[in-house]
């Protein structure tokens, strides 16, 4: 039988030697997945990232653990399960017991005993109780800039995308990073000359929803917000600046959502996009809100993350929430859907990413299925998005078997979103994309992810070399800025060609 109980710390002497240990991830892209109890996966690679794809608090642990929940299969086919069901909490195997713990003061633990089905259905209906589900809402198929274009959109570019959609069954056409100002400045740059209320108001004319990106939660040293507002950032006990890692060329920082002006601002931010016209949101790099810090208001780190998501929610009003690099148990109640995978990517996987780096929350197929699908238990709570899936054979270095698969969870998660651009599409592929948007949700019972769901890893003395000087140049910010613009560079001669191919698709 379940059992709940209150304590600050909690030990299970499991009944049995475990086989495999369920390790679940912090946010959407941290890994999620069974490992073999005496299985060490190592630390990941380059550190400079690990605020941004892991819980920082927990990253040199050597035990199997997780964030919030943990289990065992044991020898007789059953999963014991521990998990928590309040915030900042950790679960460890340590030998032959589990072991879970709070960070601050004591709180409620479920333990229970059965089936794999029937234990993680126990602890979903649990953390409903507590934090509730998403709305009844029908989770949208929905066009995405991202992954055409990457920070490369324009008014013009999207204007030719979105006309040449015609009758295909999206409901959302969403713009991606790359319309604002900066990572903190959320103002329409001068790639849309209509602003975005002018640009929302054409998606809707062409019988679309509008949907656009932005992750609120951090800022970049060159915005304005960065420089006017320093006493709005999370700091350590020194004063220091709390690391959210490095993307965009730039440090990231995160926000004190504990913070009065901080909160007042995230309110306003999220009325302004709603009054654009946007009725869905996707919000990125949530995490931030929640790394360990000092904060203005002490609280637990969790539930800081949570007031701002709150914050926002209530701002956005009946919009449809997708949150996305967000910390999976406080997000509940408070969004519709959300990431609960790693980025998706244009190849299967990567050796140096995977084996030498050890990094299976870098975006990539693989990666992305593999945790998403060892996270299928949170669709009773929320719409589960897997990312988006590819049809575009000559786009991607995927086989088909492999594009299917991807396609497959998509279904089976039922939400559905692609980033291809009608052009790109041969006219079977544009048959499957179309009979994509119009399938029933499937039944996971009837597909077969086993293939990604392996941890690579080399036994190779020269790989342990490779590894540790790539870990080195990963955490040099001149080389990771030299490799953002060369890939840059790479992408503009890539949508440059496209253009001469073909004159709907504008660069």
């Amino acid at each position: 039988m379940p059992k709940i109980e209150n304590a600050k710390e909690i030990s299970i002497l499991l009944p049995s030697p475990a086989k495999k240990y369920y390790r679940h991830g912090w946010q959407s892209w941290s890994l999620a997945t069974w490992q073999d109890a005496e299985q060490k996966i190592a630390i990941p690679k380059p550190s400079i990232l690990h605020p941004m794809q892991y819980d920082p608090a927990y990253i040199h642990e050597k035990r199997p653990h997780g964030s919030s929940l943990g289990a065992v299969k044991m020898e007789n086919g059953k999963i014991l399960l521990l998990g928590a069901l309040d915030f900042d909490a950790h679960v460890f195997l340590d030998g032959d017991k589990l072991i879970g713990q709070y960070e601050n003061e004591a709180g409620e633990w479920l333990t229970a005993e059965c089936d794999k089905d029937e234990v993680f259905n126990l602890y979903a209906a649990e953390l409903g109780k507590r934090f509730g589900k998403n709305r009844e809402v029908k989770a949208p198929n929905i066009w995405c800039s991202w992954y055409s274009f990457y920070t490369h959109i324009t008014e013009k570019n999207l204007s030719n995308v979105l006309k040449g959609l015609d009758d295909l069954p999206f409901d959302v056409f969403q713009v991606d990073d790359g319309w604002q100002q900066a990572i903190g400045d959320w103002i329409p740059n001068e790639k849309f000359p209509s602003g975005m209320d002018g640009f929302a108001a054409q998606i809707r004319r062409a019988g679309r929803t509008p949907g656009i990106w932005l992750a609120p939660l951090i800022v970049v040293p060159s915005s304005k917000i960065y420089r006017q507002h320093p006493d709005w950032l999370l700091r350590d006990k020194k004063g220091k600046l709390i690391s959210a890692g490095f993307n965009w060329g730039e440090n990231l920082y995160a926000l004190d959502t504990t913070h009065p002006e901080v909160l007042e601002w995230l309110s306003a931010l999220t009325k302004k996009v709603r009054s654009w016209g946007f009725d869905y949101v996707k919000l990125d790099f949530l995490y931030a809100g929640a790394l360990p810090g000092v904060r203005k208001t002490p609280m637990k780190r969790e539930q800081a993350y949570r007031l701002g998501l709150e914050t926002m929610r209530n701002a956005l009003g009946d919009a449809y929430l997708l949150t996305c690099g967000a910390p999976i148990i406080p997000s509940l109640g408070l969004c519709d859907g959300m990431r609960i995978g790693p980025d998706v990517a244009s190849h299967w996987d990567n050796h140096r990413d995977d084996v030498l780096l050890s990094n299976f929350a870098i975006p990539g197929t693989r990666n992305a299925i593999r945790t998403t699908v060892n996270r299928l238990w949170l669709k009773a709570l929320v719409h589960t998005d897997p990312d988006v899936a590819y049809f575009a054979s000559a786009r991607n270095t995927m086989t088909a078997t492999q594009e299917k698969m991807l396609q497959d969870l998509a279904l089976v998660c039922n939400y559905k979103a692609t980033s291809d651009l009608p052009s790109w599409l041969r006219a079977k592929e544009r048959e499957n994309l179309e009979r994509f948007l119009n399938a029933e949700e499937k039944k996971k019972e009837k597909n077969n992810f086993s293939a990604a769901m392996p941890i690579p890893q080399s036994k190779r003395v020269q790989d342990k070399l490779i590894s540790a000087i790539l870990g080195w140049a990963g955490n040099q910010r001149l080389i990771l800025r030299a490799s953002n613009w060369l890939g840059d560079k790479e992408l503009k001669k890539k949508l440059k060609k496209q253009l001469k191919k073909n004159k709907n698709t504008l660069c």
